[in-house]
């Protein structure tokens, strides 16, 4: 038997058990913003934007983490170890680095190497910090880099029911029970990883992802205009079930556990958008381009951008998605999720221009903002959590 001290010390510990992440969002004055991404959802083409956000409740690291693992599991012995010390000696100072900048350095630097051989040069080794490195050594640096994203990406026991749970939000009705339109839905990811176009498949959902065949297949730009494809995956920076084989510009995907002769790379990934990358290797250039076609739609047509799990650190997404903005004539609109308290950097100046401010709705992690509109709270709404918004466009309220 407890005394009523007890009671009364035990009583909040039982009612914080009880919370729920959706409890912010019943407020009714979130109710308007709720009923507009419905309404939004129901009469407009849809796309969304995914960033690496989206896989963490699935157990997945963030960049950050991400960027620990690989360079902690590169052994010491390696050239890649070598490398990415120098790397990581050259951007002392810097902040918010991660491995997509070590990656992207990389590119540049056997761009450079690259470019000395093919003038002749007496030398094509390239300097980073102390050290002096030959475009082998860097190419092995990067390939190094890319399997150990792969092996972090690539875990046991990875859980993909929320993406099931988006997918059926997405594909099924809302809460009004009015049914979502039978357009197919665009999927555009940063992510590596394949925990979308799995939890796709296990919902039976019809897809469009650029290959023919299975676990392994060959890549086919065209296979996005099949009539009976429902949802389109565009990987926007590869995937480690990509890889090149024998100098074919075009990737294949493959199963890891086949041992695979020849001139292959392995893991076909690319860091943040490079213009070398863009200019010498499809299919990038192809999923920019539907990328830039899908948010500059037709007359008498209208499309719905929900960005999630992105925090906008890719200078070339933001000017893609800046350009798509300015010139879309106003038939675009973007929706973004984000776990800032209000609007910062690029979601700021977006909500500080009137040339695209009724464009941009913007949900806060303590407010609602879009043009003359602002909705704030005392408590965080978590909308912006890829689990939490499933379930909300999923009708829990």
């Amino acid at each position: 038997m407890t005394t009523p001290d007890e009671e009364t010390d035990a009583a909040p510990v039982a009612a914080a058990a009880t919370v729920d992440e959706l409890d912010a969002l019943r407020d009714d004055k979130f109710e308007d913003p709720i009923a507009e991404l419905e309404k939004l959802l129901a009469q407009s083409r849809r796309a969304f934007l995914l960033g690496a956000g989206c896989s963490r409740c699935a157990g997945l690291p963030l960049m950050e983490g991400l960027t620990d693992e690989v360079l902690k599991g590169v052994p010491e012995k390696e050239t890649a170890h070598t490398v990415l010390a120098a790397l990581q000696k050259d951007f002392a100072g810097a902040t918010g680095c991660n491995i997509e900048d070590y990656m992207s350095e990389l590119v540049d630097l056997i761009s450079i190497a690259e470019r000395k051989s093919f003038r002749g040069a007496a030398s094509s080794a390239v300097s980073v910090g102390d050290a002096t490195f030959s475009v082998d050594e860097l190419r092995t640096a990067l390939e190094s880099i890319k399997v150990g994203i792969a092996k972090c990406l690539n875990g046991e026991g990875l859980d993909v029911s929320n993406h099931r749970r988006f997918i059926r939000s997405m594909h099924g009705t809302l809460l009004s029970g009015k049914a979502l339109p039978a357009h197919p839905v665009d999927y555009f990811t940063l992510n590596y990883d394949t925990l979308l176009e799995d939890a796709l498949a296990l919902e039976r959902v019809p897809l469009a992802d650029g290959f023919i065949g299975g676990a392994t297949g060959w890549w086919e730009d065209g296979l996005y205009a099949r009539d009976n494809a429902l949802a389109k995956v565009f990987k926007i920076h590869g995937s480690i079930d990509w890889c090149l084989m024998d100098d074919d510009p075009r990737p294949c995907r493959v199963r890891s556990s086949l041992s695979l002769g020849g001139d292959i790379e392995r893991v076909m990934i690319w860091p943040a958008a490079t213009k070398y990358r863009e200019a010498q290797r499809d299919p990038y250039a192809q999923l920019l381009g539907h990328l830039r076609s899908a948010l500059r739609p037709a007359a008498n047509s209208e499309v719905m951008l929900g960005i999630c799990g992105y925090a906008f650190g890719d200078a070339h997404i933001n000017l893609e998605l800046d350009r798509a903005l300015r010139e879309s004539e106003k038939r675009l609109t973007v929706v973004c999720f984000t776990d800032r308290d209000a609007p910062e950097g690029r979601l700021a100046e977006w909500f500080r221009d009137p040339a695209v401010r009724e464009q941009v709705r913007i949900h806060a992690n303590r407010g609602f903002y879009h043009a003359d509109t602002v909705v704030t709270s005392d408590v965080d709404l978590l909308w912006w959590k890829f689990e939490v918004l499933a379930r909300l466009l999923g009708g829990e309220r």
